[in-house]
Formats: structure tokens, C-alpha cells, sequence
């Protein structure tokens, strides 16, 4: 699993803390100044296709909902950054 960038880990909060949305509700969450919604879909099916979400069709439209949770998000990091930084020894 690799790590989220910025902008993703803060659309995976929104997505671990509101559960399914579609791209319109998540896009009401996200604070001012609004990115475009062309935007955050991109962010959106990308984070589908590393794994982190999965969606459901209704019509034309997705239902995303997270796939990774928060929990397993976190420990992976932090097994990562032991790994990467500290030899991989937590001591």
C-alpha cells in the first residue's frame, strides 16, 4: 500500500468519516476554495484504482465507499516509516 499524498489523505478522511458518497456529496465536504469537480473525480478514480476505494453504479453515476480503513491506513504507515527510517527497529 503506498502512502496518500496530501490532498488524497483528505478525501479519504472524508470518505472514512461519511462512508459512501458520490462525487457531488464528497465535493460538498470539501472546504473553500472548491477544486473542481473534473478534479476530485481524477483523485477519486485514482484512489479506486490503488485500492482504496471501491464503488457501486447507480445509472450513470458511482457510489464510492473506502475499501482501506483508516486503522489499516495507519498502521501501514507507521510500518513504513520504521522500515524506511529506523532500520526497521521501532527501538
Amino acid at each position: 500500500m503506498r502512502k496518500l499524498t496530501r490532498k488524497e489523505e483528505e478525501i479519504m478522511k472524508l470518505f472514512w468519516e461519511n462512508g459512501e458518497m458520490f462525487v457531488k456529496d464528497l465535493l460538498e465536504l470539501i472546504p473553500e476554495p472548491k477544486p473542481h469537480v473534473n478534479t476530485v473525480s481524477t483523485q477519486v478514480r485514482l484512489l479506486e484504482s490503488d485500492g482504496f476505494l471501491g464503488h457501486k453504479a447507480y445509472g450513470g453515476s458511482f457510489r464510492y465507499s473506502p475499501i482501506v480503513t483508516e486503522e489499516e491506513y495507519s498502521k501501514q504507515s507507521l510500518t513504513g516509516l520504521i522500515k524506511n527510517w529506523f532500520g526497521n527497529s521501532y527501538m
